[in-house]
């Protein structure tokens, strides 16, 4: 009777004993609330910097692309530099109309970027 009126009144009549069990499940719960609170920060920073990721490795990406097709213009540059310029420009130092010094090596770029390998679904 006196345990009924103590929980219709909201009250927990106990023990010294059955008091510290209930103070450990209270803070126990109160620790789970805590640590679901972090887990749950945890996961929003987590998408946060997936999503920070992924965007930065798209930067890196297109600038690999980017790379790849400067190095192809420039070799398509210097080859016809070398076809087309150098050719005729040397024929004014075997006459001997040129300036003292002498032309400039040209040489294409052999090193290409590697590109990052895009990733396919299974």
């Amino acid at each position: 009777m006196l345990i009924e009126q103590g929980v219709e009144n909201q009250v927990i009549i106990a023990t010294p004993t059955t008091l510290i069990a209930l103070l450990k499940a209270i803070a126990y719960g109160w620790q789970q609330e805590a640590i679901t609170r972090e887990a749950k920060e945890i996961a929003k920073l987590g998408k946060e910097l997936y999503d920070r990721i992924g965007v930065v490795a798209g930067h890196l990406a297109k600038l690999g692309k980017s790379l790849d097709q400067s190095v192809g213009h420039y070799n398509k540059a210097i080859s016809s530099v070398e076809s087309r310029l150098l050719v005729t420009a040397k024929k004014f130092e075997e006459l001997e109309s040129s300036s003292l010094d002498p032309l400039p090596d040209t040489q294409a770029i052999e090193k290409i970027p590697t590109l990052p390998k895009e990733e396919t679904t299974t």
